[in-house]
């Protein structure tokens, strides 16, 4: 826990575009996507990318590689770089890398519009950066867990970033909303089993069924990674300690 003077900071949760657009102007945004863009940006960015998030994945994610002199994503298995953490794990320093996804990066898209204090990307593998990094703010908190979508387009409940919500949530001090305690619960309850939860959860089965169990094993990782990817204009990019 985060202590001294920080115990006023109101700390909340929320789910998917609408948690979002319901975020206070001037508070903290985190968005969490376990599986798989707050994972794969927080492994490239650790390593001196830069990350610019995409709403689409289609032609329009090659014009903004083009005018931003970037690099777009393969999806997986098709090219060098992808959504796939593990893909990431060699980035060069100083690559610029449009990575879409259609929850965590179309958030972090939609995030550039809103007037936050700052929006970051958090994940297991640095929620202890984040949670120290955010409370060094001394702003509100609003952690914003992606979820997945069913068919029609609605949000699906994701185990893995309730849980990942959580992980940082449990690391910061100050007045949290029932959701943000929930969250905190539901991490304090399964924190020994991660990587067996994001096994058995509907999108941790899509990953190992399609080939990409090391995504898994990167993902599930906790408190391995300093870096904090903060989002600054268009793009991603460590923010100072």
């Amino acid at each position: 826990m985060v202590g001294g003077n920080l115990q006023r900071l109101n700390v909340d949760c929320q789910w998917g575009m609408n948690g979002l657009r319901a975020v206070t102007s001037g508070n903290i945004v985190v968005i969490v996507d376990i599986l798989s863009f707050s994972t794969a940006a927080t492994v490239a960015i650790g390593r001196g990318a830069t990350i610019l998030p995409c709403e689409w994945n289609d032609e329009r994610a090659a014009a903004l590689a083009a005018s931003e002199r970037a690099e777009l994503a393969s999806k997986r298995g098709k090219g060098e770089f992808s959504l796939a953490p593990a893909s990431l794990k060699k980035i060069p320093a100083g690559t610029r890398l449009v990575l879409p996804s259609p929850n965590g990066s179309t958030l972090a898209y939609a995030a550039r519009e809103m007037e936050a204090a700052a929006v970051v990307i958090g994940c297991f593998r640095n929620a202890a950066a984040v949670a120290h990094w955010a409370s060094k703010q001394q702003r509100d908190i609003a952690v914003i867990a992606a979820g997945e979508k069913w068919k029609d387009g609605t949000i699906r409940f994701s185990i893995e970033d309730w849980l990942g919500a959580g992980a940082i949530i449990s690391r910061l001090a100050g007045n949290r909303s029932s959701e943000a305690e929930a969250a905190t619960a539901a991490f304090d309850r399964l924190r020994h089993s991660i990587h067996a939860t994001l096994e058995s959860c509907p999108s941790g089965r899509e990953l190992i069924d399609a080939g990409y169990p090391d995504d898994i094993e990167i993902a599930s990782e906790l408190d391995v990674d300093r870096a904090v990817p903060l989002l600054d204009g268009n793009a991603f990019k460590l923010a100072a300690r």
